[in-house]
């Protein structure tokens, strides 16, 4: 878990990332929450293949209120309240290349919204790790 270690101990920039490492999610949280980092987990192998479903799954992840929309509005609404209590929070995002395929642009918003909140000037930091392979992303850095 080297990239995530460096993330997690300020030596990597919080950002949007691929990241190819192949732990377990429950092991992931464990290394993200021991470091004090708020963590969610959208699986995009078993659902989060649609706007509507990717929404939600992130809605869930990161516990947003019962008042979440589930619209690109209020997720980056939603984006800017995440992690009261934390040093920061890690979005693990698997099986991303299942919404860049099936709706190329509900992915490109949805990359644009959460690049918005890691990059916000505003808030404790953000990252998020783009897990699995998929279609090229240029701009997006690997963690590995």
């Amino acid at each position: 878990m080297s990239g995530l270690a460096a993330l997690l101990a300020g030596r990597e920039a919080p950002d949007l990332y691929l990241w190819h490492a192949a732990f377990d999610p429950e092991d992931v949280r464990h290394t993200v929450e021991h470091a004090r980092w708020g963590f969610g987990h959208v699986d995009g192998w078993t659902g989060a293949d649609t706007k509507p479903a990717f929404l939600a799954a992130v809605g869930e992840a990161l516990d947003f209120p019962d008042h979440y929309g589930q619209n690109f509005d209020a997720l980056a609404d939603c984006l800017h309240d995440v992690g009261t209590g934390h040093d920061g929070v890690v979005l693990l995002w698997d099986g991303w290349a299942t919404l860049a395929r099936s709706d190329e642009k509900a992915f490109s918003i949805a990359l644009s919204v959460l690049g918005s909140r890691v990059h916000a000037d505003r808030g404790i930091p953000f990252a998020v790790l783009l897990r699995g392979e998929g279609p090229a992303v240029p701009g997006v850095p690997s963690l590995d």
